[in-house]
């Protein structure tokens, strides 16, 4: 990518972190110093444009999603926070929060064995492409005013995602915060389904078409609570802006 346009869309992009004003955010789809993106951190680099000191990103696997990659394994740093000095280039999900975060958790999620055809833009048309899954992941943030915050990004093979969410729901009791209230889900869970995704004890928090955030036709990202009640949720909805091929969600509870 020219350096211009590398200069381009960090200006789009602190423009947006800017714009959203928000004290925690979930990073999908980002890239730890891989080379088709400039080498950079990309999670530190919302932290800096934010001015927030705490952050952390979860490879789901190593190396770059459109060249040879591999799982991750126990001589990686599964977890690398504002605190790691790790330079092996890697490819996951993140959050950066304002709010000081008294501990980071991080919950391994096998991929699907199966991959599936999807379409992409080719020349101005949409071309099928067989696509295989990679390993996914969830990370976890206890924030000292008690919150339990958890970013995801699941598979796109149906059913496969349904049962990462699963996981990642009975995770979240598992860490210390027992305040249902104060526990909250977040992330691209690419199930297209509200009903689905809360099952019968969760609660969504915002609704709202999310993706292709061009022309949004159905939501695949989500805020789930069990504790929460919507009504003390304020949704704001973002136009489309070029930066990401999914609209932000964002929510302030009150």
């Amino acid at each position: 990518m020219p350096p211009d346009k590398n200069a381009d869309n960090a200006a789009l992009l602190e423009a947006e972190i800017s714009h959203l004003d928000s004290d925690v955010i979930g990073l999908q789809e980002v890239d730890y110093f891989l080379a088709r993106s400039g080498n950079h951190n990309q999670v530190a680099n919302v932290a800096d444009m934010m001015s927030a000191a705490h952050w952390a990103f979860a490879p789901s696997l190593m190396g770059s999603p459109d060249e040879d990659w591999r799982n991750p394994d126990h001589n990686d740093d599964k977890l690398i926070t504002e605190k790691s000095d790790v330079s092996l280039p890697g490819y996951g999900i993140g959050i950066v929060s304002k709010i000081p975060v008294l501990s980071w958790h991080r919950l391994d999620l096998k991929g699907s064995p199966v991959g599936v055809m999807m379409a992409f833009p080719v020349d101005g048309k949409l071309k099928r492409f067989y696509v295989r899954d990679h390993p996914r992941s969830a990370v976890g943030a206890i924030l000292d005013n008690g919150w339990l915050v958890i970013n995801t990004h699941l598979s796109f093979v149906p059913f496969f995602n349904l049962v990462q969410l699963i996981k990642i729901k009975r995770w979240s009791h598992t860490l210390g915060v027992r305040d249902k209230s104060k526990i909250v889900i977040m992330g691209d869970l690419n199930i297209p389904f509200v009903r689905i995704v809360k099952g019968f004890t969760w609660k969504s928090l915002a609704t709202q078409k999310t993706f292709p955030s061009w022309g949004p036709k159905v939501q695949i990202d989500y805020f789930l609570s069990q504790g929460v009640h919507p009504g003390d949720v304020v949704h704001t909805a973002y136009p489309h802006s070029g930066m990401s091929d999914h609209l932000p969600l964002q929510i302030e509870v009150n």
